[in-house]
């Protein structure tokens, strides 16, 4: 039996009912052949010859296919009918040649179908082909291309660009896109105008709105009305005048329907009617394909079969009568320059079915209903409509009024389906109904206005019936998918099947992030563009990646040789990444905070340096990278200065989210530092949870401090837990204090020992730690039993309690109550007075009062406590070591 293979196993099943059990058909579960994942895949040395490898799972595939045709040394590639079909078709025949699944000799044919219907397939099979090597080499160019680009740019992204994680030739570009609409957005200045409009009656008293044109004799631009003061007038002029209907124009006017359906577009319509996204829109029209509803769905034809167009017309006159279909069927025009790729429109393989009728998926009912309306919309007649101006004037002609709108005659084909707008799109007011009027109708204005609210400027006259309206200019929109898949196609940068792909990387990359359907920058995205267009600006040029697209177009064609495409760009481009090696890391920085200044620095209009930092007030800020890939704003007068903000505005660093308040931005990890509230309480977090650290580092709140109170440094003070103190004299085990279920305690060796004060988590030293495990120790029988005084004072003089002299690991020191405080090293235990441990008792007690750690403190001790966590002691090794935080007075 001869051996058909697909790309997929459902397409597979849905073609085998078609050509019976004289066919084996098997599925290749895609591509089965990749370059392998490794620099030097492509060899630029050798005529760019490229080393591939087979996965795992398609060496099982591959085995399969090479088992099945030693029964019937007949191979028929069935692979979809387009670029990468071909593509994939060629990996098979290459891999079966490597491993001898078929001869050189042996004939191998080439089958395409645009739709899985039993006619389309039996049709194909009885026209084989060969494999088109054009196509094949398109396709190869393409991935040489995308696989130069990604080896070689990404790592200078790694070493220039901390935390960048990759560049790709149509990625970028697209991203660049993104980023510079919001730097667009950023810049934009708005520019208030006034509009003023009335409501009028007719004599048979229905109403309708008119907009002020003109004003004393002058036609009315945009922005003529420019405050509030010129709005007034205006508004005081129609309100003060008798309006009368000067001329009615009525004219015919018609819209016709939209072409079939091509990639791009079905992408575009989804995404505007359902918010499907691009990537979501490619998987369900696959379904709708593989089980023989939809033809292929990935193309930039818009042309129809002409069976298919005798079939939508059939359909129409069914459905809708014999008026709805035009004299002539509707040809459209193909906008593919490349004809090789200029396949069928994507429609219904059978017009008559519509989708209630089929039993599909959610998702899938709703993109075939999408699809089969569009098709049959594109054959129907088009509507007819009359659209009415109405001008209204006063008799000296000082006010203008005009009104328009429109009456539908015949609906032709918005009986069935009208095309969404982007919302940036122009709307119009003929799409407004307006009642009967006449040439010479007495316009009598009528209370309207008297609940309107806007959150602009409203001036109303008293009648109510004239309202003046502030208005401003609007930045452009940020992209949703569907205007930048649009945006993309109209430069002409990448091609129908990657469009959902390319859209993919960039979010799943962390460059872009999705917020209801619009697309916003990330830092790391607003970064790497930059970048890109100071150091490699042709590569993320529209321009040039638009005609490296019309050049793999023509290697499809046959009119280009792919290896001399590949080496003219390989040859720019290599010499672009030589000329960056000596790129330092603060040169880049330097370049994007010059860039991005009105974006992270502006103007704060007071005349100062908006570089100038706030705290320090000597340091200059700037942007920096962390080692996990974060950018902030940092201080350069750090680590004396330790002032930071998150990348971005000023501002942010006091942001809310819900219940959540950001404090600020962690120098070395880059990552922000929040306040939260959780099912336990508040607490303060460093980070958010992410796939490559679902547990970020976060700390409980003491039940001392309150929520208000918490700024960045306490946060960061928190953060810094568990503090380590020093290691124990007996056996070198470190001494940590921490802050846990129970409130604070210190811990040495598994024994754990409360502390009666939340702030001894952040002052106890050394001294006074062990004292702590040895009465602990002490309490429940072990070893460490609390060690007797050396000298015995008496009572505290002023408030009472004894004052003992104690020997410490650090050397003696007086005891009285929590307060430990060293003996100078002149001062001996035998000569010490009372009066002189009393002095020494207060000094220290004024060094940690018993309140809060200032800012200044625990800045020092997160820092202390950094440069501890960062190498544990060894068990035994350590004990020679110093301890930290004064730990030896304490």
């Amino acid at each position: 039996m001869p051996v058909v293979v697909v790309e997929s196993p459902a397409k597979a099943k849905t073609i085998n009912g078609y050509l019976g059990k004289g066919y084996t058909v098997l599925a290749s579960y895609g591509h089965v052949r990749d370059l392998v994942g490794k620099d030097g895949s492509v060899d630029t040395e050798n005529g760019f010859d490229m080393t591939w490898e087979i996965p795992a799972d398609s060496k099982k595939r591959i085995k399969d296919i090479a088992d099945a045709l030693a029964d019937d040394p007949n191979l028929i590639l069935a692979t979809d009918p387009d670029r990468e079909g071909e593509a994939i078709s060629w990996h098979l025949q290459e891999a079966l040649l490597n491993r001898r699944g078929i001869k050189k000799d042996m004939p191998v044919s080439r089958v395409a179908f645009n739709a899985i219907t039993k006619k389309a397939v039996q049709e194909a099979i009885a026209s084989p082909r060969e494999i088109d090597t054009p196509l094949v080499h398109a396709y190869l160019a393409r991935r040489a291309l995308d696989y130069l680009v990604g080896f070689n740019l990404s790592p200078v992204l790694w070493r220039k660009l901390p935390g960048s994680k990759s560049a790709g030739r149509v990625q970028s570009v697209c991203l660049r896109l993104v980023v510079d609409r919001e730097m667009e957005i950023e810049a934009f200045d708005a520019r208030e105008y006034w509009s003023v409009r009335a409501m009028l009656e007719t004599p048979r008293g229905q109403t309708f709105e008119a907009r002020l044109v003109s004003l004393a004799g002058k036609k009315l631009d945009r922005f003529d009305l420019a405050d509030a003061t010129q709005a007034e007038l205006a508004v005081q002029a129609v309100e003060s005048r008798t309006l009368t209907v000067t001329a009615v124009e009525a004219k015919p006017a018609s819209r016709n329907p939209s072409p079939p359906f091509m990639t791009s577009t079905l992408q575009q319509e989804a995404s505007r009617k359902f918010g499907m996204g691009a990537k979501a829109c490619m998987s369900t029209a696959q379904r709708l394909y593989e089980a023989g509803h939809i033809t292929y769905m990935r193309t930039d034809g818009i042309d129809m079969a002409p069976e298919a167009v005798i079939g939508a017309r059939d359909a129409i006159a069914a459905r809708y009568g014999r008026d709805y279909i035009p004299s002539e069927p509707r040809i459209y025009k193909n906008k593919a320059k490349n004809a090789q790729e200029a396949h069928e429109c994507i429609r219904p393989t059978d017009m008559t079915k519509a989708a209630d009728e089929l039993r599909l998926e959610k998702d899938q009912k709703q993109l075939y209903d999408l699809i089969w309306k569009r098709t049959l919309a594109s054959q129907m007649s088009g509507a007819r409509m009359e659209r009415t101006t109405v001008t209204i004037r006063d008799k000296d002609e000082q006010v203008e009024l005009r009104a328009t709108g429109q009456v539908v005659i015949f609906d032709g084909f918005m009986k069935v389906y009208t095309e969404g707008r982007d919302d940036d799109a122009a709307t119009s007011e003929d799409d407004k109904r307006l009642p009967a009027i006449h040439e010479g109708d007495a316009a009598k204005k009528v209370a309207a206005y008297a609940d309107e609210t806007s959150e602009n400027q409203l001036i109303k006259a008293p009648s109510n019936a004239v309202l003046g309206q502030q208005s401003f200019t609007q930045p452009p929109p940020r992209y949703t998918e569907a205007t930048l898949v649009k945006k993309m196609e109209e430069l002409g940068i990448g091609r129908p099947s990657t469009y959902a792909s390319i859209l993919s990387t960039i979010v799943d990359r962390g460059y872009a992030r999705k917020e209801g359907n619009r697309l916003f920058p990330e830092d790391q995205g607003r970064l790497v563009t930059v970048f890109l267009s100071n150091y490699f600006r042709r590569y993320v040029s529209y321009d040039f990646t638009a005609g490296l697209e019309e050049e793999l177009d023509e290697v499809s064609a046959g009119d280009k040789d792919y290896k001399d495409v590949l080496a003219r760009f390989w040859r720019d481009f290599s010499a672009a990444i030589g000329e960056t090696s000596e790129l330092r890391i603060t040169e880049v920085l330097e370049k994007i905070n010059e860039v991005l200044e009105p974006h992270i620095f502006p103007d704060k209009g007071d005349g100062t340096d908006p570089r100038l930092c706030p705290k320090c007030e000597a340091g200059r800020l700037s942007m920096r990278t962390a080692r996990s890939g974060g950018a902030f704003i940092g201080c350069s007068n750090y680590p004396e200065c330790r002032y930071t903000r998150p990348f971005g505005p000023p501002g942010l660093e006091g942001e809310q989210q819900g219940d959540e308040r950001m404090l600020g931005v962690e120098p070395e990890s880059g990552l922000e530092v929040w306040l939260k509230s959780g099912r336990f309480g508040p607490y303060v977090q460093l980070g958010e949870a992410t796939d490559e650290n679902k547990k970020p580092k976060r700390s409980s709140l003491p039940k001392s401090w309150a929520p208000d109170t918490i700024d960045y440094d306490k946060a960061l003070q928190l953060l810094s837990l568990p503090r380590h103190i020093g290691v124990h004299p007996e056996d070198g085990e470190l001494i940590e204090s921490n802050l846990g279920r129970y409130g604070p305690y210190v811990k040495w060796n598994k024994v754990y020992a409360n502390l009666p004060d939340e702030e001894e988590i952040f002052t106890i030293g050394m001294n006074r730690a062990v004292e702590v495990l040895a009465e602990k120790l002490a309490k429940r029988g072990g070893r460490g039993a609390a060690a007797a005084p050396l000298r015995e004072l008496g009572e505290h003089p002023e408030n009472g309690g004894p004052i003992n002299v104690m020997e410490g690991r650090y050397g003696p020191y007086v005891k009285w109550e929590k307060v430990n405080a060293t003996l100078p090293k002149e001062m001996t235990p035998e000569d010490v007075t009372m009066a002189q441990a009393v002095e020494l008792i207060a000094a220290k007690a004024a060094k940690s009062p018993k309140k809060a750690a200032t800012k200044k403190t625990a800045a020092k001790k997160k820092t202390a406590a950094k440069k501890t966590a960062a190498k544990k002691p060894a068990p035994k090794k350590a004990a020679s070591k110093k301890p930290v935080d004064g730990a030896a007075g304490a």
